[in-house]
């Protein structure tokens, strides 16, 4: 606070709102980073793309989708993510991104992206199958989809299934 602003103020002229940490950021909203994460399965002809956002602030995962590299599958994405009500998303700007989003809503660069272009650094280092084609590479789209699915189950909800 500028004390010396303050001074110079008349009391009836201000105004004080006290919040908590979380009520405050609740009263923002929700500000959400998304990108895209290719691999292939089979081989490189046939990619296959995760969608996922991420909290901005905290970096936990808020939802994901598998697909092609197309606005389908964002739209489905923005679906899941419609619920959360989220106020600001930052992306690197690619286009279904620009078509997508609202631009009051939307800033594009990886500025912004930092913490989600670390959660790739994350699967790539985890999931090799994301990677390169070893011996664990996907041969089918279900088995893809299904490792990596249970992966970010696991370590982003918590979940065991």
């Amino acid at each position: 606070m500028n004390q010396a602003v303050v001074r110079q103020v008349h009391p009836e002229y201000v105004e004080v709102e006290i919040y908590r940490a979380d009520e405050l950021a609740q009263r923002r909203g929700l500000t959400s980073e998304l990108d895209e994460m290719w691999s292939y399965v089979g081989k490189k002809a046939e990619p296959r793309w995760l969608w996922h956002a991420i909290d901005h602030h905290s970096a936990a995962m808020l939802a994901y989708v598998f697909g092609r590299r197309k606005d389908a599958v964002f739209l489905e994405l923005q679906g899941l993510l419609e619920p959360f009500g989220i106020t600001r998303f930052y992306t690197d700007g690619w286009g279904a991104y620009e078509r997508h989003l609202d631009p009051e809503q939307h800033t594009g660069g990886k500025q912004h992206t930092q913490k989600i272009e670390s959660k790739h650094i994350n699967l790539w280092t985890r999931i090799k199958r994301l990677v390169r084609r070893t011996i664990c590479f996907s041969k089918t789209t279900t088995m893809h989809d299904l490792v990596i699915g249970l992966f970010i189950n696991r370590y982003e909800f918590g979940l065991l299934i």
